[in-house]
């Protein structure tokens, strides 16, 4: 009964609207939207965002003057001080209330380099969680691609056990008739049955890309998952060089943009350590009353009003020796600086490796696919010859499978490099400002 009650308890707690609908097939675009929502590595960087944010809102209200209210109750026993301003001996007691506020009017243009830095870092920590899901866009887009090829493989499986089928059903009917041996027949149901297992696989293979796609996208159930097969064209595209899609690149990926803007908040952090070797000037004022219970014989209100003080100020402070602090300060502030413009170049360098990369990926993949065509082209060609051969009586079994094995690879190195091309034509695309589809 424990347990009833738990398991309905949990199920009443559970968010009902955080379970995914897999009555459809999902296409790129969803399966996409369901990670970027879902993703804890995108929800950890929206924390930092939300940070970065508040650290904004706090350094812009730097400038606004601070007030503060105070109340004081002592207890004095002996000799002490009464509203006279004279001492005497007994027991008192002193109440005081006091209102004061105080702000900075210079300190070496510290407080607006900090606002523009705080206003740096929340776009650097935007850019940031731009990158985060364009990561995310990118491996979901790669896991997708592998399902469809997973998909179409084992499509080549099952046509291909349902040849195998046909020609064990028309080798039975010729040994009947005696127009086959039974060392055929074997030799086919052999064949059949390596088909089956080949199928198995390919069906596990399924399985497993759909796996790992749901476990990518952390949903809570995958059972009934699938995904849309959108028709992937084969057409081979002009290709623009590396140096071209980098221009475009570099001028937009938030990687390099946030490196950029941390860059351009080490220029406010040199300044703001720089600020140290001003003057600071600052503005304050009050107001005070206070009440005494002895050693006077005026009542609260009178003394409240004739101990009531105002006073305002301003304190200079001119730095002259701190141990070497504030340039040293300077000189860490700088040494980051050097370091930023290092990690900017370092990651721009990663951008063209990571371009070229898809590059290379797509020209191979776009030559590997016109042979793929060609070589499946004329392995379907042959397969026919060869079954109309078979069937007449003029090849052997053992050529009828030899030519359905290289069909069936042709077949199977055509959706490869489909697929392959597909992606990583997208891949580009997608460097320069695209978006992900297929």
């Amino acid at each position: 009964m424990k347990i009833l009650l738990l398991t309905l308890a949990l199920s009443l707690q559970a968010p009902v609207d955080t379970l995914p609908d897999l009555s459809h097939p999902w296409s790129l675009q969803e399966c996409m939207d369901w990670a970027l929502e879902h993703n804890l590595t995108v929800a950890r960087q929206e924390t930092t965002l939300e940070k970065s944010e508040i650290d904004k809102n706090t350094a812009q209200w730097s400038w606004v003057p601070n007030v503060n209210a105070s109340a004081g109750e002592n207890f004095n026993f002996g000799r002490g001080i009464g509203g006279d301003n004279t001492y005497e001996y007994g027991n008192s007691s002193s109440t005081s209330f006091s209102l004061n506020s105080g702000m900075t009017l210079f300190d070496g243009l510290a407080t607006p380099n900090r606002i523009q830095l705080a206003k740096l870092n929340l776009e650097s920590a935007t850019a940031d969680l731009e990158k985060v899901r364009d990561d995310i866009r990118v491996s979901v887009a790669k896991a997708y691609v592998q399902v469809l090829y997973n998909y179409e493989i084992a499509d080549v499986a099952r046509e291909q056990v349902a040849i195998d089928s046909l020609q064990v059903v028309r080798l039975e009917g010729m040994v009947e008739h005696g127009k086959a041996s039974a060392a055929e027949l074997s030799q086919q149901k052999a064949s059949l049955a390596q088909s089956r297992l080949t199928m198995v696989q390919a069906s596990n293979n399924v399985r497993s890309a759909v796996l790992d796609l749901a476990q990518l996208l952390d949903l809570p159930v995958w059972q009934g998952f699938a995904v849309v097969r959108p028709v992937v064209s084969p057409d081979p595209v002009l290709l623009s060089s590396p140096d071209d899609i980098y221009a475009d690149a570099v001028n937009i990926r938030p990687a390099v943009k946030a490196e950029e803007l941390r860059l351009e908040g080490t220029e406010r952090s040199i300044r703001i350590a720089k600020a140290q070797y001003y003057p600071s000037l600052s503005l304050s004022g009050g107001l005070g009353t206070n009440y005494y219970s002895s050693f006077s014989s005026q009542n609260f209100w009178d003394q409240l009003h004739n101990n009531f003080s105002q006073y305002v100020g301003l304190s200079l402070s001119i730095p002259i020796f701190n141990k070497f602090s504030t340039r040293n300060q300077v000189r860490t502030a700088k040494l980051n600086q050097v370091s930023q413009e290092i990690q900017l170049q370092q990651v721009k360098r990663s951008l063209y490796k990571e371009i070229v990369q898809a590059w290379n990926g797509a020209t191979a993949a776009q030559a590997k696919l016109l042979s793929a065509n060609e070589a499946q082209a004329a392995a379907r060609d042959a397969f026919q010859l060869m079954e109309a051969k078979y069937e007449n009586g003029k090849a052997t079994l053992t050529e009828f499978n030899e030519s359905r094995n290289r069909l069936v690879k042709a077949l199977s190195d055509a959706v490869q490099a489909t697929y392959e091309y597909a992606f990583q034509v997208q891949l580009l695309e997608f460097y320069r400002g695209g978006k992900l589809q297929l």
